[in-house]
């Protein structure tokens, strides 16, 4: 019998809680979310939005992915907190750094991923997670990005002429009403690297509320797209139920599904 996916369903994986270790001395948690019974084809390594502004692992689209990519797209999802960020799964050693020392924290990620073998990685940024992964994230062993609402606030020319250079590719997707970068400045920003893609999504806004299933499509076209799209929107196996209520107090929909009474998030990034 079929069952609906919603936000707080949880589809079979093997899912263990793991920890970074970064060069500057810092222990960073995280989990890693591989498929029951087959290698994963690709691997996400997911960098969250703002921690001062809401942002951690279970950032709800990254959460999300973790929850159903392994099950639908036979994906490996490798989420965690950076410095001095605060989730359910715990609290990474350190502090904010303001996108400097966080260079430690996408090195300590994606040698994790090389060191377990795990396959064609991918970096999956988000907001502040974005340029993260355009300051650090072009490594020998990254295959490519996709940057969930760009804002390109820490990003330099000279961090774009590194991908521009290495040939990786790399895919924006930006939403019609982002707070920070819109589609047609994002062109114009992204130009220079001539292989970046940039994909409007209609109606869509920074934090991706309602929007979660359009961006795992996205995700899975790139890094996977022997999957048929889009990805299915029931379940006919075993499923578990998260508790997605664990953030409910917060006034940044950031991690949410649904808006949060509060403050606009005119920070959020």
């Amino acid at each position: 019998m079929s069952t609906a996916i919603r936000a707080s369903s949880i589809l079979p994986g093997r899912r263990e809680d793991i920890d970074l270790h970064t060069a500057d001395g810092l222990r960073l948690v995280g989990e890693l979310s591989r498929p029951v019974d087959r290698p994963p084809v690709a691997t996400l390594v997911c960098l969250h939005p703002l921690p001062t502004h809401g942002g951690m692992m279970d950032s709800h689209v990254l959460r999300k992915a973790a929850w159903r990519l392994p099950a639908l797209a036979d994906l490996a999802v490798l989420r965690f907190n950076t410095r001095g960020t605060s989730s359910l799964r715990g609290t990474s050693e350190g502090a904010f750094d303001g996108a400097v020392g966080e260079r430690f924290d996408v090195a300590a990620a994606i040698e994790y991923a090389e060191f377990h073998e795990l396959p064609n990685v991918w970096l999956l940024g988000w907001s502040f997670g974005t340029d993260l992964a355009l300051k650090y994230g072009c490594d020998p062993s990254v295959t490519g990005a996709i940057l969930l609402s760009p804002p390109l606030r820490f990003s330099t020319p000279e961090d774009l002429a590194t991908w521009a250079g290495s040939g990786k590719p790399v895919t924006a997707l930006v939403p019609e009403f982002d707070d920070y970068l819109r589609p047609d400045e994002a062109r114009e920003r992204f130009a220079a690297i001539p292989q970046a893609e940039v994909v409007g999504v209609p109606g869509a806004k920074h934090l991706w509320v309602g929007d979660a299933e359009t961006v795992l499509d996205e995700v899975v076209r790139r890094v996977a797209p022997a999957v048929p799209l889009p990805l299915p929107t029931t379940w006919d196996g075993p499923m578990e139920t998260g508790d997605v209520s664990a953030y409910a107090d917060r006034t940044v929909a950031s991690f949410a599904d649904t808006p949060v009474p509060g403050p606009a998030p005119d920070g959020a990034a």
